[in-house]
């Protein structure tokens, strides 16, 4: 005991006089810890961590320009008869997932429905009350910049894959504007994008043939040695 009481202790007790307490509140401690190492900068399409030294590459221009729909006599002609079947074209080779047949009755349906619609409405001045066919003008008015906000979608998808810019202003506001002109430029954009992509025809060249001795070509000698050497393992047994 006498050597318990010699030794003091090395734990001291403090009061609430001797030391201020600080007052520490539920999950003050649990607080999140900012490192610097973990911003990383990602890619905005498929979210991978991108190097320091990367730098976005810059929009290019349009290789045609959006009245210059002449330069294509065949997208020309298709557009201005047919432009569901040029939308559902330029749609699948955007995205190939997409079969140009879903977009093309979309297409046909709202945009040469409505467009039907308003000239049958037109024709039938004098048979339609004057406030029913203000109702259908409006909402064919609505239904028309619906369809340019989808169409601008999908020139957005364009400009995003080859990277290029505005031109000459917003994508849906062009297919509002100027959708015939649109479809043709964009079908003929990607036309010669992928013309430039086509592989160069390259020249295969076959291997020469593996080339085997036979036994009739043998030397005397060679087959000597062999007799000699069979002999021997003969008299070994």
């Amino acid at each position: 005991m006498a050597e318990e009481s010699s030794h003091a202790s090395r734990y001291v007790k403090l009061t609430k006089d001797q030391g201020p307490m600080e007052e520490i509140k539920p999950g003050e401690l649990n607080q999140p810890i900012d490192v610097p190492q973990l911003h990383v900068r990602k890619c905005n399409e498929c979210g991978q961590p991108l190097p320091e030294s990367y730098l976005a590459p810059a929009d290019e221009p349009w290789t045609t320009g959006i009245f210059g729909c002449a330069e294509d006599a065949e997208s020309c002609r298709t557009g201005l008869f047919c432009p569901c079947v040029l939308f559902g074209r330029n749609v699948e080779r955007v995205r190939e997932d997409i079969p140009w047949t879903g977009p093309c009755i979309c297409h046909a349906v709202f945009v040469e429905g409505g467009l039907a619609f308003a000239a049958a409405t037109a024709a039938l001045h004098g048979f339609i009350d004057p406030n029913m066919t203000v109702l259908i003008y409006e909402g064919l008015f609505f239904s028309w910049w619906m369809c340019g906000i989808y169409t601008g979608i999908m020139r957005q998808s364009l400009q995003k894959k080859y990277h290029l810019k505005n031109s000459p202003c917003d994508p849906c506001l062009v297919h509002c504007c100027m959708h015939w002109c649109a479809l043709c430029q964009e079908h003929r954009e990607m036309k010669s994008r992928l013309s430039d992509e086509t592989a160069m025809p390259m020249t295969l060249v076959n291997p020469p043939p593996v080339q085997e001795m036979s036994a009739a070509h043998d030397s005397p000698s060679t087959s000597a040695n062999a007799n000699h050497q069979v002999h021997l393992e003969m008299q070994a047994l």
